[in-house]
């Protein structure tokens, strides 16, 4: 395929669209073959079935794994492992905190559990505060923060970030703008950029006290740190008995969802709140400032850049997190839709993707093509396994009556439903470590609390179809007519 063919607009416009299209089609499937081949609908559903029942296993596996290694990890003194690396000193940190409109209460609640690390270092410590230009706030906050904390950090390098013209609003403009101000520091100092290790901290996020020597420790017995992501689950408890309650089920489902993921290192790509060095920012030009999610997409222009020596390595440590939180129940529902919407924007990086696949014959076919069912298979799952899981199962037998007689017809909803209950056993297992992950960051569950955590599972199909696919759905919908998404700030109050 010709390079010029590639980077045509039409071709573009046919990447992005591949799994949007594909939503539909797998969502409308039932309703438009079922009258010719119901059987094959029934076969359709079944394996999909048995696919997310296999996930379910999988996760809670997973699970459990990371769990144990948290509570092993929990136990090691990493400062004073780190202590005993005679080079230690040679790294800088520099902490980048994008934020846009935050009560400055919780901006200041997040620098206060910084300046609790346990880092033997303190000098070799920066807090940069990323703020947006247009906000009218932003001076009064960064005055008030510098006079609280300055003298916990080596230096408070404070950044307003104009939005320019070619640039999407959010984090990743915000960063890239913070971050080449930091590199022009190092540069103007004398610090080797490969020494330089620059953690995204969301403005939210409560990063535990070894989490800097923790992270100085693993990266520097690491090999190949240069082109490492590291990454500790961000887990949505900071804030979880104010949530209501159809919010805080969503919550404790991503905040177990991210726990299994941490232990499924082949997959593993980096979310919110994660650190990298600046000599690998500086050669991928930092995040790219016209896309919204930037998360997985710097993952993968690094990945693109220097091939399967890109990975995200796991810290088995906690985060602390809020969840969507407006101050009322109806307005945190909607804000909450918003923010699942924006993560699924994220399927625009399948055409990224794509496209840099046909780019790169450098980089090996095989791991290019694993990264790309898995990006796939993340986006497409999200929009369709709740249609999928509770409704297909009846249209054929409901469209096509004669194939209610047969036997495949009789059986269908009925395999269905087993399978889907037999899933549904996870969640014992599931409100066991949710429970046990709240004890980790002092958020206890009183013995008035626990039938309400019991009984709010019984909710999940709602919070699946309103929180989940149909936002996802809504993202894919927007992307498939061709139409933007408005970055909006998730409001936490």
């Amino acid at each position: 395929m010709s390079n010029r063919f590639i980077k045509t607009r039409f071709f573009q416009r046919l990447l992005e669209i591949i799994v949007p299209i594909s939503s539909w089609f797998l969502i409308t499937l039932p309703l438009w073959l079922s009258p010719f081949h119901p059987a094959m609908v029934a076969y359709f559903i079944i394996a999909f079935d048995l696919y997310f029942f296999s996930k379910c296993l999988s996760t809670a596996y997973s699970s459990v794994v990371s769990y144990n290694e948290i509570l092993f990890h929990s136990q090691i003194r990493y400062y004073k492992k780190l202590k005993n690396l005679k080079n230690f000193n040679v790294l800088k940190h520099f902490i980048i905190i994008p934020n846009h409109k935050e009560p400055i209460y919780k901006l200041s609640e997040t620098v206060k559990t910084l300046t609790d690390n346990d880092y033997p270092d303190k000098d070799s410590v920066y807090l940069v505060l990323a703020f947006e230009k247009r906000e009218l706030e932003s001076t009064q906050k960064n005055q008030t923060i510098v006079s609280q904390y300055q003298k916990y950090f080596k230096k408070i390098i404070s950044c307003y970030h104009p939005l320019k013209k070619n640039e999407e609003p959010g984090k990743a403009s915000n960063q890239t703008y913070a971050a080449k101000i930091v590199d022009d520091y190092v540069i103007k100092n004398n610090i080797d950029r490969k020494n330089t290790l620059i953690t995204i901290c969301d403005a939210d996020s409560q990063l535990p006290k070894n989490y800097f020597s923790y992270l100085s420790f693993q990266y520097l017995k690491d090999k190949d740190r240069l082109f490492y992501f590291y990454w500790a689950p961000v887990l949505l408890y900071n804030n979880f008995w104010q949530l209501p309650f159809l919010v805080r089920i969503q919550a404790t489902l991503s905040s177990l969802l991210r726990l299994a993921f941490l232990s499924q290192k082949e997959n593993l790509i980096q979310v919110s709140t994660y650190s990298t060095n600046l000599w690998m920012l500086k050669q991928i030009n930092f995040w790219d400032i016209d896309i919204i999610p930037e998360d997985w997409h710097v993952f993968f222009q690094a990945f693109f850049t220097f091939g399967e020596k890109v990975k995200t390595i796991p810290l088995f440590t906690i985060v602390n997190g809020d969840a969507v939180y407006s101050g009322g129940t109806m307005k945190t529902l909607a804000n909450r839709y918003e923010q699942e919407k924006r993560w699924a924007w994220g399927v625009t990086d399948v055409g990224y993707v794509l496209k840099r696949f046909f780019q790169t014959p450098h980089i090996n076919f095989w791991q290019k093509l694993k990264k790309i069912i898995f990006i796939i298979e993340t986006h497409l799952f999200w929009p369709i396994s709740f249609f999928i899981l509770t409704i297909s199962a009846s249209i054929p037998p409901l469209i096509n009556p004669s194939f209610k007689r047969t036997v495949l017809g009789l059986l269908l909803p009925k395999l269905s439903a087993l399978i889907l209950t037999l899933s549904s056993v996870m969640l014992i297992l599931y409100i066991y470590l949710d429970i046990k992950l709240r004890q980790k960051v002092n958020m206890k569950t009183g013995i008035a609390n626990l039938p309400l955590l019991i009984i709010q599972w019984y909710f999940l199909p709602v919070v699946s179809f309103f929180f989940s696919s149909l936002p996802a759905l809504d993202a894919h919908t927007r992307i498939l007519l061709g139409k933007k998404l408005k970055y909006k700030v998730t409001e936490k109050v």
